[in-house]
């Protein structure tokens, strides 16, 4: 048997010091990381490495039930992939366990998986509705949801040419003018009027 960590932050400025801790703690052997993806894409890189090496009898260990997944569709599925594959799994945070071959994780814990995943999907459907109803209503006093368009003669745009002319490199002008690398070369990809 092999206890497999997983752990997973959906932005890339989080951090998941904390998870691997806890895993470790645990007594995970090998650690699965996906860092800046999101728990709503049923298909993750290091989470799609973990699958494919468990085999029977393997634990499946994460720090909250909804690092594994954010749908409760995609994490019944996997849970329901887990018990037919013979593998175990733990949230630590959740205190879930399942043990398909034991008495450990039977109807309950069932029943305490799709409960705790039913109000994480309704926590995520409620954000996406305050989202959409606050867009509506910028919308109805003329304003539009999303970056504002900056023009080539935007003091910030022309701050940057003339940084960039001085020979500093975009990563140090953004810190000047308070911009991230990303924005600094939009920027700077900018011709002037």
């Amino acid at each position: 048997m092999t206890r497999l960590g997983y752990a997973r932050v959906s932005t890339a400025d989080q951090d998941t010091e904390l998870q691997i801790r806890e895993l470790e703690a645990a007594g995970c052997e090998r650690i699965y990381r996906d860092h800046g993806v999101s728990g709503t894409k049923a298909s993750r890189p290091e989470l799609d490495k973990m699958l494919d090496r468990l085999s029977r009898g393997d634990e499946v260990v994460v720090w909250k039930l909804d690092r594994l997944g954010r749908h409760t569709r995609h994490l019944l599925e996997l849970l329901d992939d887990f018990k037919a594959r013979g593998i175990k799994f733990r949230s630590l945070r959740d205190g879930i366990a399942t043990d398909p071959e034991g008495d450990l994780g039977g109807a309950m814990a069932q029943a305490m998986v799709t409960i705790i995943s039913a109000f994480a999907q309704l926590e995520r459907d409620q954000l996406s509705e305050r989202t959409k109803a606050g867009m509506a209503v910028a919308a109805s006093y003329g304003r539009k949801a999303g970056r504002r368009e900056v023009s080539a003669n935007h003091p910030n745009v022309k701050r940057a040419h003339d940084l960039k002319t001085q020979g500093l490199k975009p990563a140090d002008i953004g810190k000047i003018i308070g911009a991230s690398r990303a924005t600094v070369y939009r920027y700077l990809g900018m011709e002037a009027d």
